[in-house]
């Protein structure tokens, strides 16, 4: 019995060993398929989005520029106003009793003028005959002097005096829309502090102002220099976008570019103008603006799902020689819809991965597809 069971237990380990003998070697996997894309270069117009807020195109304070009492509001609130419109008017009785008094004092200073000059016609005769001194007739013509000089002085002051009068009346020195007033009716206005009554702007057309940094800046004039872009960033069309995300239908042109950086902001100003007839932009209002500054011959775009993007930047899976893959940074651009805007860190021909990156790592072999 013993025997037995020890000629089935080394039967058993015989048949085991010839079995692990005869078993073929596992299979390795298939390198894992991805799809790709090739990178390829196509002219892409080189856009520069940036925060800004519209600013009127002419704005004016009105203020009152005598003294007085607000009689009433000649001009609804909010308006549109022509240039000369009459405004306010302030109490003129005040004003023009300076004008009479003014008026006064110019009669007597022409009368003493008449007067001092109808001396001097009766000296004449008198000197001639030698009746009447040479002092005295020079002391005549003096006082005459003295006469016409008051007569000057005392017009200017009445021509003053009138014109504080015609000041009672406040108009609009600009054409525009008329904002909110100020003062009310009855209050005192004084044209010593400049008393502010109200506002004007005009709205069409209408600024954009908005600042690029002066890194960004620097980088763009070497790329116009280098001609990695073309085009001239004077003469750029530039886009708007309202706060709500529709785009604004009209195109404005850049107007203004400041040639010096902000010490405190390390930003150079900019400034674009826009047609406003249908009063669609107000001043304050924010808005996103697009500059087209030039083009870029050579440029890359890649879908968006193919770029990883960390705080550091943004890195591709490349797909290079024996189909290994790599990371690769490269230099982001805009995003345009859902494509990258790649500015450097790919070449064209270069195989990148769009679909598929979840399963692969840097080192690994991979099938690759190309993309519809």
């Amino acid at each position: 019995m013993i025997k037995s069971g020890l000629a089935r237990r080394i039967g058993a380990a015989l048949f085991l060993a010839a079995c692990s003998k005869s078993a073929p070697p596992a299979a390795a996997p298939p390198p894992p398929e991805v799809r790709i894309v090739v990178v390829s270069a196509e002219p892409i117009p080189k856009t520069i989005e940036l925060p800004g807020r519209l600013q009127a195109i002419r704005t004016s304070e009105v203020r009152a520029r005598v003294e007085g009492i607000i009689e009433r509001r000649l001009y609804t609130e909010g308006t549109d106003v022509r240039e000369g419109q009459p405004l306010f008017a302030i109490d003129p009785r005040p004003l023009r009793a300076q004008v009479n008094a003014a008026a006064a004092t110019l009669s007597r200073a022409e009368a003493t003028a008449a007067n001092a000059q109808q001396d001097i016609t009766r000296y004449k005769g008198l000197v001639a005959q030698q009746a009447l001194s040479q002092q005295e007739y020079d002391a005549a013509l003096a006082r005459l002097r003295t006469a016409q000089a008051d007569v000057a002085q005392n017009r200017a002051q009445l021509a003053a005096a009138r014109l504080n009068l015609s000041y009672a009346t406040v108009t609009a020195p600009i054409a525009g829309r008329a904002g909110r007033a100020e003062v009310t009716e009855g209050a005192l206005v004084s044209g010593a502090q400049a008393t502010l009554l109200t506002r004007i702007e005009q709205l069409d057309p209408i600024y954009a102002n908005f600042s690029q940094s002066s890194s960004a800046v620097l980088d763009l004039r070497r790329q116009l220099r280098s001609g990695a872009t073309t085009g001239k960033i004077t003469s750029a069309p530039v886009h708007l976008v309202l706060e709500d995300g529709t785009p604004y239908r009209s195109v404005g042109r850049l107007d203004f570019f400041d040639m010096s950086i902000d010490s405190t902001t390390g930003s150079a100003a900019m400034r674009a103008i826009f047609p406003n007839p249908q009063r669609q932009l107000l001043p304050g209002q924010f808005v996103r603006v697009r500059v087209d500054a030039g083009v870029r011959p050579n440029g890359v775009r890649l879908p968006q799902r193919a770029v990883t993007v960390t705080p550091n930047g943004g890195s591709v899976f490349v797909v290079g020689a024996k189909d290994v893959v790599a990371v690769r940074p490269v230099k982001l651009g805009q995003l345009e819809g859902d494509e990258w805007v790649i500015d450097s860190g790919l070449a064209p021909g270069e195989r990148v991965i769009v679909d598929g990156v979840q399963k692969v790592a840097p080192g690994a072999t991979v099938k690759p597809v190309v993309a519809k």
